[in-house]
C-alpha cells in the first residue's frame, strides 16, 4: 500500500515545493531551502522501487514491489487516500492555491512590488500534475533513478526553462531602457541564463 501511495505523495510534495518557492521569492530560491528539499523528496518518492533495489543489492531485506494489496481493508484505505488526493488536492486545492498566488500578485503590484514571483509560482502550482507525469517519465529504472531524475530535471531547466527566462529578461531590459531605468542587469541575467550550462562545464573543468 505504501509503495502504491508513493506517486500521490509526490503530488503533495510538489505542492509543498510550490509554497516553498513563493516563500523564498518566487523567481529565486534558497540554496538548500524548502524548494530544493521538496523537489528531492518528489524524486525519491517517484523512484521508491528503484531505490529499494539498491538497498537489496547491499544485503538489506526489502519488501517486494510487485503484486497487489491482498488485505481488503488496506485496499479500501489505499483507494480512499488516492481518491482524496485526486479529488481534494489535484482538482480543488491546487487551483485554489494558484488563485491565491494570483491574488498575491495583484496585491504585490498594488504595493509597488514585483508581482512576477507570485505569477510564476501560480504557474508552477497549476502544472503540478503535468510536472509529476514528466518527472515519472524520467525514471531510468536503474538503482540510481532518483539522481538520474534530478539530473534530467536540471537538463530540462537548463535547456527549456532558462532560455525562456532569458527571453523574458531581454523583454524586461527593453522595457527598462524605454523607461530610462537600469537595464544592464537584465541583459547580464539573460546572457547568464543562455550560458548556464557552459558556465557549469567551466566550473567542472576548473575543479578537475
Amino acid at each position: 500500500m505504501l509503495l502504491d501511495l508513493a506517486v500521490p505523495c509526490a503530488i503533495c510534495t510538489l505542492v509543498l515545493a510550490g509554497v516553498a518557492l513563493r516563500r523564498e521569492g518566487g523567481v529565486n530560491f534558497e540554496a538548500g531551502g524548502g524548494f530544493q528539499k521538496w523537489m528531492v523528496w518528489t524524486a525519491i518518492l517517484l523512484t521508491v522501487p528503484q531505490t529499494l533495489s539498491w538497498f537489496a543489492d547491499q544485503g538489506v531485506t526489502v519488501p517486494q514491489a510487485a503484486g497487489g494489496i491482498t488485505s481488503h481493508w488496506l485496499a479500501v484505505l489505499d483507494t480512499s487516500i488516492k481518491g482524496s488526493i485526486t479529488n481534494l488536492v489535484v482538482h480543488r486545492a491546487i487551483p485554489l492555491l494558484a488563485a491565491f498566488f494570483v491574488l498575491k500578485a495583484a496585491l504585490d503590484a498594488a504595493e509597488g512590488r514585483n508581482p512576477l514571483g507570485s505569477i510564476l509560482t501560480a504557474m508552477f502550482v497549476l502544472t503540478i500534475s503535468t510536472t509529476a507525469q514528466m518527472m515519472a517519465g524520467w525514471n531510468s529504472g536503474s538503482q540510481f533513478a532518483a539522481s538520474d531524475m534530478l539530473m534530467s530535471f536540471w537538463n530540462y531547466l537548463a535547456g527549456t526553462i532558462l532560455p525562456a527566462g532569458a527571453g523574458l529578461a531581454i523583454v524586461g531590459a527593453i522595457v527598462n531602457y524605454v523607461r530610462q531605468k537600469p537595464f544592464w542587469p537584465l541583459v547580464g541575467t539573460s546572457l547568464a541564463f543562455l550560458t548556464v550550462t557552459g558556465l557549469w562545464r567551466l566550473v567542472e573543468a576548473m575543479v578537475n
